[in-house]
Parts: C-alpha cells; sequence; structure tokens
C-alpha cells in the first residue's frame, strides 16, 4: 500500500470554496440541507464558500434566491450566490437587477442542467446583463463548448467543469482573457493546476468541491498535495474569490 506525504499544516485550511450547493435536490436520499453541507465544508478544513440553491436552478429562480439569501444570514461561513433561468431571459433581467439591488456579488449560471445551448441568445443576453451589474459569474458546461458566450466581453468568469483533458483549451483562452478562471474539482491529472498556475497564473485558479453533490476529499487533497508555490496555494485556495468579492489576501 502506498501511503502519501503528510498534507503540510499551512496547507490544512482552505479559505473559499466557489462550488458549494445546498436545498432542494430530486435524490431525497441526499443530504443537501444547510448544515449538512456546513458539516461538510468545516469536516474537510474549509472556511468559507459561495452558496448557491439548487431550488433557484432546478425548481424556482426567485425563491430559491431568497432561500440563498435567508441561508447566509444563518451560516456567515457562506457568501450568497444569485442564480437564474436561462430559458427565462427577460425574467432574469429583472432578477440580476434584483440581486444586484440586494447586494449580491456573484451569479451562478446552469446552461447543462437548464438545457440551454452554448452560445443561445438568452444566454448571451444573461452574460451581458450580469456584466453590466458587475457581477462575477460561475458556470457549469463543458469548458470547449460554453467558452465562446464568454468571450470578448469582459467576463469575470469561473468555469466550474474544466476538466484535466482541457488544460491546453483553457490556458489558450486564460492568454486572452484575464476574467477566465478555472475551478480546480476536475483538474486531476498530475500537473493539471500546475500547469495552469505557471502558464497563465495562479489567479486563474479557484478551488471548488461541489459539496454535497461531489465528494468533497479528492479536490481538496489533490490541491493540498499540489506542487504550487505558498503563494501559489493561498491564491488558488482562497485569494481569486476573495478578489471577486472585494477581499484583501
Amino acid at each position: 500500500m502506498v501511503s502519501l506525504p503528510p498534507v503540510p499544516a499551512e496547507r490544512h485550511e482552505i479559505g473559499f470554496d466557489v462550488d458549494v450547493l445546498f436545498g432542494a435536490v430530486p435524490n431525497r436520499q441526499l443530504d443537501a440541507s444547510l448544515e449538512a453541507v456546513a458539516a461538510q465544508q468545516k469536516g474537510h478544513g474549509i472556511r468559507r464558500g459561495l452558496l448557491a440553491s439548487l431550488r433557484g436552478a432546478l425548481f424556482d429562480v426567485s425563491s430559491g434566491n431568497d432561500e440563498t439569501r435567508k441561508a447566509t444570514e444563518l451560516q456567515k461561513r457562506f457568501v450568497p450566490v444569485g442564480t437564474v433561468d436561462i430559458r427565462d431571459a427577460l425574467g432574469a433581467e429583472d432578477e440580476i437587477g434584483r440581486l444586484a439591488e440586494a447586494g449580491t456579488r456573484v451569479l451562478r449560471l446552469f446552461p447543462p442542467e437548464q438545457w440551454a445551448e452554448p452560445v443561445s441568445p438568452g444566454l448571451v443576453h444573461i452574460i451581458d446583463t450580469a456584466i453590466a451589474h458587475g457581477l462575477v459569474l460561475l458556470t457549469s458546461g463543458d469548458f470547449s463548448q460554453f467558452w465562446r458566450a464568454f468571450a470578448g466581453r469582459g467576463a469575470r468568469v469561473c468555469f466550474l467543469d474544466v476538466h484535466a483533458y482541457r488544460v491546453s483549451d483553457f490556458v489558450v483562452m486564460a492568454r486572452r482573457e484575464p476574467g477566465f478562471v478555472a475551478s480546480t474539482r476536475m483538474l486531476v491529472g498530475p500537473d493539471s493546476i500546475e500547469r495552469i498556475a505557471g502558464e497563465v497564473g495562479a489567479h486563474h485558479l479557484a478551488y471548488g468541491s461541489r459539496t454535497p453533490l461531489h465528494d468533497v476529499m479528492p479536490s481538496a487533497l489533490r490541491l493540498r498535495m499540489s506542487g504550487l508555490n505558498d503563494q501559489e496555494w493561498q491564491q488558488v485556495a482562497g485569494g481569486t474569490a476573495g478578489a471577486w468579492l472585494g477581499e484583501a489576501q
């Protein structure tokens, strides 16, 4: 049995997780309650998270966003993330305005889950509206399909599903797009995280776990055992997300 080297003490706490969900899920065997999600994050040494509502993504946008706002008032470890229904771009205009007025800084998009085409007019319009309100964007979906809708717009966007096989594609685009960021969740290759940091800088990376839909351990351990230097590690583990929120590292 191969034993892993010990995790450095200074890497025990991950400052920010940019990919956290809670609430209503079709799979009733999964406990996605706020309390369960907070316990998972705490148990894996994650201090804070960007939290979005599954209710908002899958069922009802307005009540889901209200649910997120209330949840983050109860759990100070979480920062509220809004969402919209890409299939209703006109309704999304009003919801984005409502979120921005309430002080929300981050908007999460669910294109595959909402059956949105990669460059649909509605998706592009929602992206432009969010950018006009100064919002940072998080998005699920294969990077090779969805990058086009965000390119050339000055978007600050974290692609939550960048796979190790798409590292080169991401690097090529990040060279042109200073606001493009990749979540580390699927960057499980032996040098995926390190290569992105080396090619375009650690500020193009942010830690994400997709709690509670995915096991937190692999992504957290991969980041903790990465070959990043201390400054790069702090950037990925919390500095990138902190900068979105106007917080000093």
